[in-house]
């Protein structure tokens, strides 16, 4: 995770949903860190473009630049820089030069500490120092603005009301005793709506003038101008010249209850990020990571309905035997306030012990909490499980709050839906590809093999990647590896066949090219539309000598010793199902003992902005050099070395060959 640690310039409420983020957040300063260098946004068609969950909760023109500070031997975290609107939509290299040096030098202050810095629990607010001439503060200040014709006012950064005018007061008609030290659009009911507080996070965050006209009761129209800078905002007040105009809107009634602009713009970001978790344990990771600090909690139960029964799928500050106790509830007794909110279908929200001992005084008090959320999770009128917040210490839970949550309720509630289909899918896909890849491999004297599938990192469609080792006697044996065209039910049931096709003429005594080539014919036959690609390989362990024959497949590697390996050059012939009357050409080679030969497919070498020759190469380093007494270790360093990030585009197959001494 990374969390928010300082900010300046910016109100903490405006930092909310980015105070804790999963290091796979779509957000600037995360691919800064895993990219390792400096991302630039220029202005808010590229943040659309590119970051659209952050361009939703912060919908202002504003340029930003997020880099990483990494020391010498580790990666403290990141930076974010933003720019007022008026920025140049691209940076000069004097200006990028400037930024990465001063991350270095931050990482280097980092680096030098003595101790590592503690993690607050929540960021500290480095304030802005306003520089002001001793004779300009005070009383002449004071005396030039009462001055004036027009109304002003001061606010600092968290839109709190620091100076008014006697102009500005009369204009309002709320006097200074009254608004110091308030928010306008709380203080004042002909401002509370969430236009008017946008208003302001507009002003903060783009550091640009913002005009807008309101109207004071019972119908006098005001202009507003916001002049922003590092420290706060000055606002000019004056009446609206002339007659206000037919259809203008009347001053709106204050509406109890309604959700600062802050909180909507945070549950557009909750909402987006939902929308893209995946699985059960993606969506508790979220509601534990963002929706829990965004409402101050500290535990979180998330239950889904099964069989009657509330089954906890996600927890976080509860101990085990606590949950354990929590675990299997039955969804129709209305003694509990979860199974009162999903028999009601309305949330509960409970402040303190006394509240919920005076609701439900037969609820069991199992935890030391002390206040409760209990969230309905309900899918066109039909329960699917319970989220439930709770605090440590009494909480008073605010219109906007219970508004809010009760929106997310609904959200959760389907994304716990999708999330349990795409489990179910996922673990249904899973078994169906183990099923069509051999459970174990046989052990042969003289060869030692080692194997890894790795399923695309995205999707449930089943994989089309194969392979196998096969014993045909006791001095000989085969391998064979292959990748089926696409990710679905038929190209899982095609490799079921190719690979039962392959293993019948092989056991049979067929030379590799006839393999291959009754292979081709049994596709044909078929009359699939889908392609494959095959390496077969024929070891004779006796001799210490393999014979290979490929369909279209990407070449092995092979290390015949220490700093010794490279791609084999093997002539390849068409892909299987392409012609009936193809020919693959066969190639011998020696296989001395000690030997490694790796066969793999090409989602191993085909990584998204890379050229798969580079990667071949750095694989052919990294398997001269590498320990070759662990196979398994060595299969780990290949995948490591060409995905250190892992999140594969494509499925990923490798199969290790050891040659070894075969004893007589």
């Amino acid at each position: 995770m990374l969390r928010l640690v300082a900010l300046c310039g910016l109100p903490e409420e405006f930092t909310t949903p980015w105070q804790r983020l999963p290091l796979d957040a779509p957000v600037p300063v995360v691919d800064a860190i895993h990219g390792d260098r400096l991302v630039w946004v220029g202005s808010q068609d590229d943040m659309v473009r590119r970051y659209p969950r952050a361009a939703a909760v912060l919908p202002y023109p504003f340029a930003l630049a997020a880099l990483p500070v990494r020391g010498a031997d580790r990666c403290w975290g990141g930076i974010v820089l933003m720019w007022p609107a008026d920025h140049p939509r691209r940076t000069t290299t004097r200006e990028r030069a400037r930024i990465i040096s001063g991350a270095r030098r931050l990482a280097q202050l980092l680096d030098d500490a003595p101790t590592a810095p503690s993690l607050p629990e929540r960021p500290r607010s480095v304030p802005v120092d306003a520089a002001h001439h001793p004779l300009q503060t005070g009383l002449a200040a004071a005396d030039y603005v009462e001055r004036l014709p027009w109304g002003a006012l001061s606010l600092d950064l968290e839109g709190r009301i620091t100076f008014l005018s006697r102009t500005a007061a009369r204009l309002i008609g709320r006097g200074a005793d009254r608004l110091l030290g308030t928010r306008p659009w709380e203080s004042l009911p002909w401002l509370d709506a969430p236009v008017y507080e946008d208003h302001y996070r507009t002003a903060v965050v783009s550091r640009a003038p913002v005009y807008f006209t309101a109207v004071r009761p019972p119908g006098e129209a005001l202009a507003f101008e916001l002049y922003p800078d590092a420290s706060g905002i000055s606002v000019r007040v004056t009446p609206q010249s002339g007659p206000l105009p037919d259809g203008a809107p009347a001053a709106p009634a204050r509406r109890p209850g309604i959700a600062p602009t802050g909180r909507l713009y945070q549950l557009v970001h909750l909402a987006a990020a939902l929308g893209e978790t995946v699985g059960v344990r993606d969506l508790v990771a979220l509601i534990a990571g963002q929706i829990l600090p965004a409402f101050g909690a500290q535990g979180l139960v998330l239950s889904a309905a099964d069989a009657g029964r509330l089954r906890i799928t996600g927890h976080q500050g509860y101990p085990p035997d606590v949950v354990e106790r929590l675990d299997a509830l039955p969804v129709d007794t209305e003694l509990t306030p979860a199974g009162q909110v999903l028999a009601s279908g309305a949330p509960a929200f409970l402040s303190s012990p006394a509240e919920l001992a005076a609701g439900y005084p037969r609820a069991p008090r199992i935890s030391g909490k002390q206040a409760w959320a209990f969230l309905p999770l309900t899918v066109a009128g039909r329960p699917v499980g319970c989220c439930i917040l709770s605090y440590d210490k009494p909480h008073s839970f605010t219109a906007d709050e219970r508004a809010v949550l009760t929106s997310l309720a609904g959200l959760i509630a389907q994304a716990l839906e999708r999330a349990r289909l795409y489990d179910a899918k996922q673990l249904l896909v899973q078994e169906l590809q183990r099923s069509l890849l051999p459970r174990t491999l046989p052990t042969l004297p003289g060869l030692a093999v080692a194997a890894r599938y790795l399923p695309a990192g995205h999707g449930v469609e089943i994989g089309g990647d194969f392979y196998d080792v096969l014993r045909l006697d006791s001095r000989t044996a085969a391998a064979v590896i292959g990748d089926v065209e696409g990710h679905s039910v038929a190209a899982a049931a095609l490799m079921g066949q190719v690979r039962t096709a392959i293993h019948t003429h092989a056991t049979s005594g067929a030379a590799p090219d006839q393999v291959l080539a009754s292979t081709n014919r049994l596709l044909r036959d078929l009359d699939s539309e889908l392609l494959v690609s095959c390496l077969y390989v024929h070891l004779d362990l006796d001799r210490h000598l393999i014979t290979l024959a490929s369909a279209g497949h990407v070449a092995p590697l092979l290390c015949a010793g220490p700093g010794r390996a490279g791609p084999v050059e093997v002539e390849p012939g068409p892909l299987l199902g392409v012609d009936t009357r193809a020919r693959y050409p066969t190639t011998s080679l020696p296989l001395p003992p000690g030997a490694v030969l790796a066969l793999y497919t090409d989602g191993l070498v085909e990584v998204p902005g890379a050229d798969a020759s580079q990667v071949t190469a750095d694989l052919v380093a990294h398997l001269a050099d590498a320990d070759h007494g662990d196979l398994q270790g060595l299969l780990d360093g290949l995948v490591d070395r060409a995905w250190p990030k892992g999140r594969y585009s494509d499925d990923v197959t490798v199969l290790l060959l050891r040659a070894g001494v075969v004893a007589r």
